[in-house]
């Protein structure tokens, strides 16, 4: 299996299924002498454990990170830095009625067909639990990119959502709501959705909007390697996410150029930010902020017609602990990712000129 490593300087790798003894990372291009505060690491891994409320998967994680190289008296070494997230809660059992038979809409199916063979418990290298992985890598690179401030939230549940004037939003208030919307009104007509769609046996998607704030120009390459491909590319790369937009992202297309252009103030700021901190692929100081949208979770509490490796018509009906909603643990991943690409671009930019 190709494809489990991001990154061209600052480069993660992660290994590991959801059912498996752990599962682990290796990151590799982190600058010696950067101080790491390990309390800051599992903080986060907590923000996306399972089983932190009752609106998300109940499998019961501690979810705890041993560091095996890389770092040496709180501070990284410079040489690769390895780690591992041991699996505690396992109940393989669980998977055993799908052995044979696909979910509709995961990635049992293609996963069978590619490789000939699948880890059906829990989805295992399909499963979003990989992400747990990318929290730690993100964690680092937060710590390497301050005073670049990444905060993303939850927008929308299904058919619920707040504004998103991100100069309104008080980011203070995203931790105060199991479900990580900063609006304490619409939060709770999320968490009452959430409630209601999983006592049916069902799920719902959302959107985790995301914001980068304090970040230098220059950051990103103007040909292939344009920043927000790159930010594009980690947050499709998250599980279950269908969509990712940008600055004015579609509703820009609606607008006239004389509507859209962002116009210059004398200090290289801009009246406006429809361009979300991004110009020709280059970051230009300005906030840069997008949403990713999340589909409902595939595996649901209902039956549903499918079909066997056989080819054979079958019933099937999720068992287990699943997510209702992912996008309340979404939030730290969407922030790991973020902090992944910025830290890699920000060492890219040593490189620009002298």
């Amino acid at each position: 299996m190709a494809g489990n490593s991001i990154g061209y300087i600052f480069t993660l790798t992660t290994f590991g299924e959801s059912h498996g003894p752990a599962l682990g990372g290796i990151i590799d291009g982190c600058p010696a002498g950067l101080k790491i505060n390990l309390k800051t690491v599992n903080d986060d891994l907590n923000r996306r454990r399972p089983g932190q409320s009752e609106i998300v998967t109940q499998r019961n994680e501690a979810d705890s990170v041993e560091f095996l190289s890389g770092i040496f008296k709180d501070k990284t070494t410079g040489t690769p830095i390895g780690f591992i997230i041991k699996n505690k809660d396992q109940k393989s059992k669980d998977y055993k009625h799908i052995m044979n038979s696909y979910r509709p809409s995961h990635a049992d199916f293609v996963y069978d067909k590619k490789y000939g063979f699948r880890d059906y418990r829990g989805g295992g290298r399909s499963s979003a639990r990989e992400t747990v992985v990318r929290v730690v890598a993100g964690s680092i690179a937060k710590q390497l990119i301050n005073p670049v401030k990444i905060n993303a939230f939850v927008s929308s549940v299904g058919e619920i959502s707040m504004d998103t004037d991100f100069s309104k939003v008080n980011f203070n208030n995203t931790e105060k709501s199991i479900v990580r919307c900063p609006d304490s009104k619409t939060a709770k007509k999320m968490e009452d959705l959430i409630k209601k769609t999983r006592k049916a046996g069902d799920t719902v998607g959302g959107i985790v909007s995301c914001v980068i704030r304090n970040v230098p120009i220059g950051l990103g390459e103007p040909v292939f390697n344009k920043l927000h491909s790159e930010l594009g590319r980690a947050m499709l790369s998250i599980n279950a996410v269908k969509g990712f937009e940008f600055g004015s992202g579609f509703k820009g297309s609606k607008m006239k150029g004389s509507e859209h252009n962002d116009i210059f103030t004398k200090d290289g700021k801009t009246k406006t930010n429809l361009s979300g901190g991004i110009q020709g692929g280059i970051s230009n100081g300005m906030d840069i902020y997008f949403n990713v949208a999340f589909k409902p979770v595939s595996t649901i509490m209902k039956d549903q017609d499918t079909i066997n490796s056989k080819g054979k018509s079958v019933k099937i009906k999720g068992k287990g602990r699943h997510d209702p909603c992912v996008v309340p643990r979404a939030v730290p991943i969407v922030e790991a990712m973020s902090a992944i690409v910025i830290a890699d671009f920000y060492l890219l930019s040593k490189l620009s000129k002298i």
